[in-house]
């Protein structure tokens, strides 16, 4: 006996195939799918954290500026107050330069000589007084000499004068002042 067989084997198993082989490249098409927009998701979450990120970095230079800037005006504030102490001080020492001068003027001008006039003019001074012999105008000047404060000290004039009938010796001086920031110009060198 010869059996036939109606039932259409191939065709149902094509057909099997086929929907085995469509359902596997639906599943591959939504991994790929899935795969491709959770990349695309962590780029769009890496690329809207690095604008943050670049946010808070112009932010934080933006604050970083001002802070300059400050500190660039503080800078020049602390040069503005240097220079005005260095201004004061400099007043200081001219205001009491000149009183010391005069305390050690004081103390080298002997007996029996008086002073009638003193002007500075830069480092240049000039002194006339009246003594009673020439010996003290030389004494004076020699003690002028070696004082801390004048150098290069000159007679101008030494000149018989009468005060209320005594007879005098009247006297004009002109010196330099002793500079405390460089030493004189014809001092020589000190050698170490």
């Amino acid at each position: 006996m010869i059996k036939i067989n109606l039932l259409p084997t191939k065709s149902s198993k094509k057909r099997e195939t086929a929907i085995q082989q469509l359902a596997i490249a639906g599943v591959i098409l939504v991994l790929t799918a899935v795969v491709v927009v959770s990349l695309y998701v962590v780029k769009r979450i890496q690329v809207a954290t690095a604008k943050a990120d670049i946010t808070a970095a112009n932010n934080k230079i933006s604050e970083l500026k001002t802070k300059i800037g400050k500190l660039d005006e503080i800078k020049k504030m602390k040069e503005q107050v240097k220079k005005k102490l260095n201004v004061l001080s400099q007043l200081r020492k001219n205001k009491t330069g000149p009183a010391l001068r005069l305390a050690s003027l004081s103390d080298v001008t002997p007996e029996q000589l008086w002073l009638t006039n003193y002007s500075e003019s830069g480092q240049d001074v000039r002194l006339s007084g009246i003594a009673y012999t020439e010996e003290l105008i030389a004494r004076f000047m020699k003690s002028l000499e070696t004082s801390n404060n004048f150098m290069t000290v000159e007679l101008l004039v030494s000149e018989q004068t009468e005060v209320a009938g005594t007879k005098l010796k009247k006297f004009d001086l002109t010196m330099k002042l002793k500079s405390d920031i460089a030493p004189p110009p014809d001092a020589p060198a000190v050698k170490k």
